[in-house]
């Protein structure tokens, strides 16, 4: 490649910005391989990282005046109005680690940007000049998950404060479960009610702005709204549900993207983004959604009540099952709809109907809330938080609890609640359970209002437990099917809270086979505890391994079993240990890593066992209370994508109650291990890092920064695999400064 140092006689000044959902290791490694490259090939290039730190090395309007191009190497949302005028080459941050000469030329040829939405790895920025099919179904994937993610505490609050209500102070009437006018509790489940209504518009509204920037979050809002009360907004016979609010969001995005691309005068172009944009998108959304999109669902809703009346008559276990599909398809939809008015329209003359449609109302919550019981590794922790919100809002009737599964997974959790829902029925239409009252769940049996409570219950339990294990075993089988693929970062499961912008980056990467799926940590929070995912958190350790440790303390006392040596040179690397804790010498990544947490050889030759005798090696500084936990944390990581970097490098690391304190350990391998590392490299040097939940701080967080910068250096990853000891090797580790 011929080298870009000039335009004509001027030096070329390139800019960068770097990101990653988590950002950590790849925001940063990014930077430094872009900047090496740059500086090889005689080009001034600034680098700004917007990771989990902050935003640091900021670009000024100064810099992007002088610039003769921008390159977004982010699997996040990046801001590009700063940018308008300029050329820009937007890539996922993957990219900029893998082939940094590459962007470099490209970015000459990048269009010139004129818009001022955000640029994402998956498509949608201007200039990205490597889109493919691939990507765009990681922009579509992020979208649909930062909708789940804002969505979340709508469902969890309106869910909850309406369960409490109901239990504390409602009463059955024929109409239902009703409350006192103006009592304490009616305005407690009005706050409920309205933590719905906001549900499906901010779903909708969130995944619009994923795709399309701000000006596409009011016309996802309003055809949220649109499919969530259609009825009474414009006298439709029908709300399209969940499944219109996904409809309406990508409609909202995909048309402002395209608005966007439509030339207009300089001087309209200030007014686009605030006023001309949003305006037209909402105007042609909500008329579509009206004339076009609900027409077909005035037309289902009425077809399916006359078939659905049609079959009252036929056998019981039919009725149910059918019943039992139909409520849990749409939870809230047309289809759904139809089953439980056609139900209560019935409670006079034939309340068995009602019967099997409140014994599949609870179905799907309780079912997709067990699922994350029974099989915690295939979810994050949000969606097992979100899981025990579910198991409660199942209780009291409340089937929207599932919706954030369903909206996340709906190729798996949609087949599975309906399966779930057919056999609660079918159940319940066998044993004659009949309800007298418009609600489900087992919260009527406990008012009075059932007949039959016993098989009530029991059917209940059949739907409930068909539902958790059809779901795990799909979403199980998808993962199995990612991992024959060699798909990296497509877990068994996504991770919905990590997704804030999206958290979820890393499933829908994969699926583009270009991306390299971000280190995660499971579980993480938000704020200075980083979003649910963060690679570097700080570090684990735990126990002691062959050849390493001689179970030194930071006060010399006496080796415990888990420390004793175990030959191969463990004095010598016990004393390394003990020099680095005692002896003076400067610490290694803030004293998280130790010589007690370095092991030169590895015994192991595949990841998990690694991952365990790393756990195991870490155990000795008294920072871990469960290995086996930290184990179990760590492999759950994994399953949602590989934390090999590349580059021979692999990082994986849990967030998990089951250490004390943040702990770094390095481990060498000299054959290497299989790590699914994108670049086909087999992991040989390994650092493990765990982290308590309760860890706050950015300082952790700015020591891994620099560590996956440092790594990015072919001299110092050279120098960490010829170092022969611990000591040689903690030499140098302190070069990270």
């Amino acid at each position: 490649m011929t080298s870009p140092a000039s335009d004509g006689q001027r030096k070329l000044k390139l800019l960068a910005v770097t990101a990653c959902p988590t950002g950590i290791a790849h925001t940063y490694m990014a930077a430094e391989k872009l900047a090496q490259a740059a500086a090889a090939l005689g080009i001034e290039m600034k680098v700004e990282t917007q990771g989990s730190i902050g935003v640091e090395n900021v670009l000024d309007d100064n810099d992007v005046r002088e610039a003769d191009g921008i390159i977004i190497a982010a699997d996040k949302d990046v801001a590009l109005d700063r940018f308008a005028g300029k050329k820009v080459l937007s890539v996922p941050v993957a990219d900029g680690i893998h082939r940094p000469e590459q962007l470099i030329e490209q970015v000459r040829s990048a269009p010139v940007h004129t818009g001022g939405h955000a640029a994402t790895a998956g498509g949608g920025a201007a200039g990205s000049g490597s889109g493919g099919g691939g990507k765009e179904r990681s922009a579509a994937y992020k979208a649909l998950m930062n909708g789940v993610s804002h969505m979340i505490p709508f469902v969890v609050v309106g869910g909850l404060l309406l369960a409490v209500s109901i239990a504390l102070g409602g009463h059955t009437t024929p109409k239902g479960i009703e409350f006192d006018k103006d009592s304490f509790w009616f305005y407690v489940n009005a706050l409920g009610t309205l933590g719905f209504k906001l549900m499906l518009p901010i779903f909708s509204g969130y995944i619009a702005f994923a795709l399309g920037d701000r000006p596409a979050l009011v016309p996802g809002m309003i055809g949220g709204f649109l499919a969530y009360d259609g009825v009474t907004i414009y006298g439709a016979d029908a709300n399209a549900g969940f499944l219109g609010a996904i409809a309406t969001g990508f409609l909202a995005g995909y048309l402002v993207v395209w608005i966007r691309k439509v030339k207009v005068p300089k001087f309209v172009q200030p007014i686009m983004p605030i006023i001309v944009i949003p305006i037209v998108s909402t105007l042609a959304l909500g008329l579509f959604y009206i004339y076009v999109i609900g027409q077909p669902i005035s037309w289902l809703f009425t077809h399916l009540t006359s078939w659905l009346n049609g079959m009252t008559g036929s056998s019981a276990i039919v009725l149910g099952a059918l019943i039992g599909l139909m409520i849990a398809f749409d939870m809230g939809g047309p289809v759904n709809k139809t089953a439980f008015l056609v139900a209560v329209g019935l409670i006079g003359t034939n309340n068995a109907v009602m019967g099997m449609a409140a014994a599949a109302i609870p179905v799907m919550p309780l079912g997709q809330g067990l699922a994350t019981l029974l099989r915690r590794k295939l979810y994050s922790d949000q969606e097992r938080e979100t899981g025990i919100a579910a198991l409660f809002m199942g209780f009291f009737g409340i089937s929207e609890g599932a919706i954030p599964f369903a909206a996340a997974r709906p190729a798996q959790v949609i087949p599975a609640n309906m399966l779930g829902g057919a056999v609660a029925g079918a159940v319940a239409g066998v044993a004659g359970v009949t309800d007298s009252v418009p609600h489900g769940g087992p919260i009527v049996s406990l008012f009075g209002a059932v007949g039959g409570a016993a098989m009530f219950f029991v059917a209940i339990a059949a739907g409930t437990a068909v539902t958790a294990l059809t779901t795990n075993a799909l979403i199980d089988l998808k993962g199995r099917k990612a991992a024959r693929r060699g798909d990296v970062g497509v877990g068994v499961g996504p991770t919905v809270g990590a997704v804030s912008g999206a958290g979820a980056a890393g499933a829908g990467a994969a699926g583009a086979g270009s991306l390299v799926a971000e280190p995660v940590l499971t579980g993480v929070g938000s704020g200075a505890r980083v979003d649910a995912g963060v690679v570097g958190e700080s570090g684990v350790g735990s126990g002691v391994g062959s050849g390493i440790g001689s179970g030194v303390g930071s006060g010399g006392g006496s080796l415990s079993p888990a420390a004793e040596p175990s030959g191969d040179g463990a004095g010598a690397e016990g004393a390394a240990g003990a020099t680095d804790v005692a002896g003076g010498e400067p610490e290694v990544l803030s004293g998280y890593l130790t010589g007690r947490t370095v092991k030169v050889q590895l015994a192991s030759q595949d990841k998990e066992a690694a991952i365990r005798e790393m756990a195991e090696m870490l155990a000795a500084t008294g920072n871990v209370r469960d290995v086996d936990e930290l184990v179990r944390v760590a492999l759950a990581r994994e399953a949602q994508g590989t934390t090999g970097l590349g580059e021979e490098i692999a990082i994986p690391h849990a967030k998990t109650d089951a250490v004390s304190s943040p702990t770094v350990g390095f481990a060498r391998s000299a054959e290497g291990i299989e790590w699914g590392s994108l670049d086909g490299t087999r992991a040989r040097l390994i650092f493990m890092i765990s982290v308590p939940e309760a860890a706050a701080g950015d300082e952790h967080l700015r020591i891994l920064a620099l560590l996956s910068r440092k790594l990015m250096d072919p001299g110092f990853r050279g120098r960490l695999l010829e170092a022969p000891d611990t000591g040689a090797v903690l030499e140098v580790l302190r070069e990270i400064r």
